[in-house]
């Protein structure tokens, strides 16, 4: 537990919001949850935040946390867009945070990403998806003389950590442009880059080790998003 912000772990009850969300992932239902939502979901996940954020500038010094619920801070909304979806149910049933360093808009840039669920937590540092011109600083520094062999380091060192998975592959043709015998081709393929790992709910969430056990992990892989930081800003 950091003495600047404690935070003493999320409440079990956050857990149970969302397998009863789940089944009843509905307006009228939510509605008369929503003292739930703000008690066990909200208030923890901005505690959460202003520790998390205080911990990992270890790492990412100018990282941001922010426990603003508008979607432009570091707490997802719990609203689905349902605009372009089959599914129309309204509401996430997940609890989505992420932390972030860059002056891009949030999600490009490379960051620190926690999901619980109501059986799951995943844990992910990097991007998930790059933007059109952050794809291209991307691909040149893969095949840049010094930023492609560190691209590599990363990578290995990451997945000597611990059981990391790293992505992510997206195209099936080196693009145009680039040369598909280069060392470095399969990273040609990416769209985004990331570590993330996931495993069912750790006891240590509940407790006050919550915040030790999820910068652990982020340690582990913060070599690709630092790698991310100096190859594309």
């Amino acid at each position: 537990m950091h003495e600047g912000f404690p935070f003493n772990g999320f409440p079990r009850e956050l857990v149970r919001f969302y397998e009863d969300l789940d089944h009843n992932n509905n307006r009228d239902w939510f509605n008369r949850h929503k003292d739930l939502y703000q008690e066990f979901v909200v208030a923890p996940a901005q505690d959460f935040v202003r520790a998390m954020g205080e911990r990992l500038r270890a790492i990412a010094p100018d990282v941001v946390a922010d426990t603003r619920m508008t979607g432009a801070g570091s707490i997802f909304r719990i609203y689905r867009d349902v605009r372009f979806s089959k599914d129309k149910t309204p509401y996430k049933t997940y609890l989505g945070i992420f932390l972030w360093e860059g002056q891009r808009k949030k999600t490009e840039n490379s960051g620190f990403y926690f999901r619980l669920e109501s059986d799951s937590l995943m844990l992910a540092a990097g991007v998930h998806v790059f933007p059109r011109p952050v794809l291209d600083a991307y691909r040149d520094a893969v095949v840049d003389p010094d930023h492609g062999p560190a691209l590599v380091r990363a990578i290995e060192k990451v997945t000597a950590s611990g059981p990391y998975q790293v992505g992510a592959r997206h195209y099936k043709r080196t693009p145009r442009g680039y040369d598909p015998e280069h060392e470095n081709a399969e990273y040609l393929l990416y769209n985004g880059l990331w570590a993330s790992i996931e495993s069912d709910v750790p006891e240590e969430l509940f407790t006050e080790e919550c915040i030790d056990y999820c910068f652990e992990r982020f340690q582990d892989m913060a070599p690709i998003h630092g790698w991310l930081r100096a190859a594309v800003g």
